[in-house]
């Protein structure tokens, strides 16, 4: 019994410090990258790190607070969400949320399925592949939502500027989804071996 309260305390501490993180991340430049116009985030760092280390409804969890900080974002904070909020409030806040859920869910299921087939002692092709697979499921479900809800508005349409749908795809990912990709791939997988390394956690997962 001792066991299963301390097990849950310290995943809350967890769930505690990676929501803090978020939030710190989102509003200071610490979570972004500026190059010229483009923004790229990295706020999906913690948000894979929990859904690894802890678990898929853990991801979710994260992934929600990821898209509430993005969601606070659109007013005011960031040109390109403020616009959409102009546009549609409540389609914004779902592209903001429904993504980042997904995402940090998936990548939790990704990597326990990961663990179960990889028989390597280090695992670290499970850790690389989901973290890896969190910035393209992050972009692809982003962008995914961006043209489903926002796709036929003046807005998005000016930004097309004519181009077929996949150029336009590949220019509004673009530098954007190559960085955010090489950097979890490197950050997340890292972090998320090296906190299983300290806390000593067992394979099959034992959380």
């Amino acid at each position: 019994m001792n066991k299963n309260i301390s097990a849950k305390t310290s995943r809350m501490v967890q769930l505690a410090i990676l929501t803090a993180i978020i939030f710190l991340m989102g509003f200071t430049p610490i979570g972004f990258l500026h190059v010229g116009a483009v923004e790229i985030t990295f706020i999906m760092i913690p948000v894979i790190i929990g859904a690894i280390v802890i678990g898929p409804g853990a991801g979710a969890f994260l992934g929600a607070m990821f898209g509430l900080a993005s969601f606070i974002q659109c007013f005011g904070m960031s040109a390109f969400g403020s616009t959409l909020l102009g546009i549609q409030p409540v389609f914004t806040f779902l592209v903001c949320m429904v993504p980042r859920i997904l995402m940090g869910w998936l990548c939790g299921l990704i990597f326990r399925g990961l663990v179960r087939v990889d028989r390597t002692k280090s695992k670290s092709l499970s850790y690389c592949v989901t973290s890896l697979g969190g910035a393209l499921l992050n972009t692809t479900f982003f962008v995914g939502g961006v043209l489903l809800l926002f796709g036929q508005t003046d807005y998005i349409m000016g930004m097309r500027g004519g181009m077929n749908l996949l150029a336009f795809v590949a220019a509004f990912v673009g530098l954007n989804g190559i960085v955010e990709a090489v950097v979890c791939f490197i950050v997340a997988a890292a972090i998320s071996k090296a906190l299983d390394v300290v806390m000593k956690r067992q394979f099959p997962l034992d959380v």
